[in-house]
């Protein structure tokens, strides 16, 4: 079986990461010329503000599921040649139009996870705590990608018992591109934040820079989806970091042939291998880019990776 493992970093970053999530970091690399605050960073905040509904689950006191209804439009995906820590996987660059969606406003909690797993399996079954990081409104991890399909299975199962055939909504992943355009959210730059990123707004290894930006916060685990109170233009929390997000594509090396209609692209390229996106709270701020890609085994679970659930606006007229 093709086993990807955690996403490779250079030896620094990886040791620097694992060292302090030991509580062993030591003097040296604090000082470290790549430690320091090079230069201060303003980021873009925007109040969470978008239209969209709540599926109704029995969460008690926890983050309900809400879901923002992302406009339709045309987006240039991936990322230019010039930008700092580019892979060639990013590219070529292309027009992609991608129509109105609902999507997630944050990962999928563990109380959502847990109220679903609670439902008729679909087609396999579901752990009900699997994760590492324990929190009701901490994103679950450890769950695969034929996991989070189960998932969606369940959630649109319930959701066609509460409403009428005409207004059925399907839940299932985000397409890769829908996810790219959702997190870029109308913008060009590696993050939606803008140029770099810092740990006062998302969840990274911020032992490492990216771009000039400063050193920050490692956190060494996971935070609640609502931990920093801020979204893009679309509503949408928790993009860069926290965790890794499974997508439904099928991994290939490159764009070339990849659809243009903003559809997951399912053929070709090898179908037990799919994207993930957004980068983790493991990790170095360079994997967090909005047009950063990586991939695991389907059936691979490890502790920075979870997902979100998107489904297809309803066809009017």
């Amino acid at each position: 079986m093709h086993q990807m493992g955690l996403p490779a970093l250079d030896a620094r970053l990886l040791i620097g990461c694992i060292f302090s999530y030991l509580g062993r970091a030591t003097e040296d690399l604090a000082g470290s010329p790549s430690f320091q605050n090079p230069m201060p960073l303003t980021v873009r905040r925007t109040p969470r503000t978008r239209k969209g509904y709540i599926e109704p689950l029995d969460l008690a006191d926890a983050i309900p599921l809400w879901m923002m209804q992302i406009p339709g439009g045309v987006f240039t995906m991936g990322s230019p040649d010039n930008e700092p820590g580019r892979d060639d996987d990013e590219g070529p660059q292309r027009e992609v139009a991608v129509p109105d969606f609902f999507m997630g406003r944050y990962p999928v909690t563990q109380a959502q996870w847990r109220a679903v797993a609670a439902l008729p399996a679909e087609g396999r079954s579901l752990d009900p705590d699997p994760s590492r990081f324990k929190g009701e409104n901490r994103p679950v991890e450890k769950v695969s990608w034929e996991d989070a399909v189960e998932f969606c299975a369940r959630l649109s199962r319930l959701a066609e018992s509460r409403l009428a055939k005409h207004t059925k909504r399907p839940y299932r992943l985000p397409g890769e591109a829908e996810w790219e355009y959702a997190c870029r959210a109308g913008t060009q730059t590696p993050f939606y934040f803008g140029k770099t990123l810092t740990t006062d707004v998302a969840n990274y290894c911020g032992q490492y820079t990216y771009d000039g930006g400063p050193n920050g916060k490692y956190r060494g685990e996971t935070t609640p989806v609502d931990h920093f109170g801020i979204a893009n233009a679309f509503g949408l929390s928790d993009m860069h970091g926290n965790v890794y997000e499974w997508c439904q594509d099928y991994w290939h090396e490159n764009y070339e042939g990849a659809p243009t209609d903003g559809s997951a692209w399912i053929e070709g390229g090898d179908s037990s291998i799919r994207i993930v996106r957004g980068g983790s709270w493991l990790y170095d701020p360079r994997s967090c880019r909005s047009s950063n890609r990586f991939r695991y085994d389907a059936d691979y679970r490890n502790y920075v990776t979870g997902f979100r659930v998107c489904c297809s606006a309803p066809r009017t007229g």
